[in-house]
């Protein structure tokens, strides 16, 4: 039986929205009240359900796989639980429980209909309810694809200069050789390292050289054409992937990166200082990988390297 007290409550249960229950009395005679205590099951993933269950008192949570993750959603008093496994006739899809103790009024799935079908009200409100579930739940899945991505990206990036990093680099790079390669098209690798950079480091200090690292991707990021792709190798080592390039156009891409390193001075301890880049250029031979392909231009690097630093050698 529904007391006077629980009477009182259902008033407040959006079901009941701008309803009289006087009109439906004869049907919620038909329910009983359930308490549960906390920490208490009511519906399981996978169990079978023949309730809808209005919230008189407490709180309940909603987990969608289990407790050690975030509860999916949390409901109180007014609210209800159950309504999807009963409209679409399947089992219960999330594990429900009782955050507190909590009373709740449970109307079995026929009462539910015959409710449906005697008061217009209590279907519209029925309607506004399961549209505002399907609302919330729409948000929290674009919020999860939102995280999702962000975390991606964080994973795809270098901290310290903002473009991407080797664990990026080690995916993009096989798939755009791949393609080059399938369409018959050339494609070039170059490998950028700044010049002696740990005499840098150790003379003006890690943060000045860390300001070198984030100038230096940026400038190189910014000479680069929109479809090639860049990376930070390791150190201050960056790897560019040129596709549709030729060796030609590879060599005038190098030596207009290693320019504009060289023309920018940066400030120091000890004033404007100046730092160069050395790279080493190989063109993609056919079946090659990127592990060959990047052992060819590392080759050419230590040639430049060797040859007095700041300037462009090729493995060809």
């Amino acid at each position: 039986m529904i007391d006077r007290e629980d009477r009182q409550r259902l008033q407040h249960a959006k079901l009941f929205a701008n309803i009289s229950l006087e009109s439906i009395e004869h049907l919620l005679e038909r329910c009983h009240r359930l308490d549960l205590e906390r920490g208490e099951h009511l519906l399981e993933a996978g169990a079978a359900n023949s309730h809808l269950y209005l919230i008189l008192d407490g709180e309940l949570r909603v987990y969608l796989a289990d407790r050690t993750m975030p509860e999916h959603a949390v409901f109180g008093a007014g609210d209800c639980v159950g309504e999807m496994s009963l409209l679409d006739g399947q089992k219960a899809s999330a594990l429900v429980l009782a955050a507190h103790d909590t009373r709740l009024l449970a109307m079995p799935h026929e009462v539910l209909w015959a409710l449906v079908d005697c008061s217009h009200g209590v279907a519209r409100n029925l309607l506004a309810i399961m549209a505002g579930r399907m609302r919330n739940d729409n948000l929290a899945m674009v919020n999860s694809q939102t995280q999702s991505l962000e975390f991606e990206q964080a994973s795809s990036v270098d901290a310290l200069t903002g473009i991407h990093n080797r664990r990026w680099l080690l995916e993009a790079y096989p798939r755009a050789i791949g393609r080059c390669e399938r369409n018959g098209e050339s494609l070039c690798l170059i490998i950028a390292d700044i010049d002696l950079f740990k005499r840098f480091n150790d003379r003006f200090g890690h943060l000045a050289g860390d300001g070198v690292l984030r100038r230096v991707a940026r400038q190189l990021a910014d000479g680069l054409r929109t479809q090639d792709l860049i990376a930070r190798y390791g150190g201050e080592e960056f790897l560019i992937l040129l596709p549709h390039a030729g060796l030609d156009e590879a060599l005038l891409i190098a030596e207009r990166l290693r320019d504009l390193v060289a023309a920018c001075a940066l400030e120091t301890s000890e004033g404007m200082q100046s730092v160069t880049l050395s790279c080493g250029v190989a063109q993609m031979r056919k079946g090659e990988t990127l592990d060959e392909l990047t052992s060819r231009a590392d080759a050419a690097l230590l040639n430049a390297k060797e040859n007095g630093r700041d300037r462009v050698e090729t493995a060809e």
